[in-house]
């Protein structure tokens, strides 16, 4: 908790994670609102990478990180007690000051690379370490670690779609705000927070009510992306260690 008494949470992840579900989950409470990848559009106009709708995103978006940060520290938006804002781990560059992260209670969302390069391949059928974010990831973790003095929280999203009521209700008690049922079931459809990016990123997410526990696709990962996957490996496994358990 900050001084304004609210909860800012920064919850960090890779791409084709659970990260939008759990954007979902935290929306659906009556007293968070959310944010959805507030660097994306800084990220993309720093790294010219060819994301679908690029320009519409920057333009959409806000392109200085100066302005992400005063935002995701500043004043909650309609003035509620929590702030939960869904962050991209690749969105955040080297060439910021990471200090504000700081101002924030950050919280890890992991996924098995190979799960994450499984699925990503479908849409970019060449991803890079950078782009599953693990690394920079683990980095963040390491940073958010030394700044604070504190073992910043970590979730894999296995554990939450095995047992949502469970891990939800851990994270709620870690963060020290009440658990809500309404955490775990949302109306299926797009949502006004949800970034320009959602009609090509956000298909199964629209169609969801709920989390689902899933069958893993590790065994789908291409051969090729097999040295990806075990250099991805490590940051994993480090992290995983200080994984919440319900």
């Amino acid at each position: 908790m900050t001084e304004d008494g609210a909860l800012r949470l920064a919850m960090w992840s890779g791409p084709r994670n659970i990260s939008t579900a759990m954007m979902r989950a935290w929306e659906n409470r009556a007293d968070t609102v959310v944010w959805d990848e507030p660097l994306y559009a800084y990220f993309l106009n720093r790294s010219g990478s060819d994301h679908p709708d690029a320009a519409k995103v920057i333009e959409a978006g806000e392109p200085d990180w100066r302005g992400v940060v005063a935002r995701a520290t500043g004043p909650v938006p309609g003035a509620m007690p929590i702030y939960f804002q869904k962050h991209m781990t690749h969105h955040l560059l080297d060439e910021m000051d990471w200090c504000w992260l700081g101002g924030l209670t950050n919280c890890f969302l992991i996924r098995d690379p190979r799960e994450v390069i499984a699925s990503y391949s479908k849409t970019r059928p060449n991803p890079t370490i950078a782009d599953v974010g693990i690394s920079q990831q683990a980095k963040i973790f390491d940073y958010v670690t030394q700044l604070t003095g504190r073992t910043p929280l970590v979730l894999d999203a296995k554990d939450v779609l095995t047992n949502p009521r469970g891990m939800l209700s851990a994270l709620c008690d870690a963060l020290e705000v009440p658990f809500s049922e309404a955490m775990l079931c949302w109306p299926a459809g797009g949502r006004p927070s949800d970034g320009v990016w959602a009609s090509h990123w956000y298909k199964t997410v629209r169609q969801s009510t709920g989390f689902v526990p899933s069958r893993s696709k590790a065994h789908l990962l291409p051969a090729a992306l097999s040295g990806l996957a075990q250099a991805c490996e490590p940051y994993y496994e480090r992290l995983q260690v200080h994984r919440l358990l319900p």
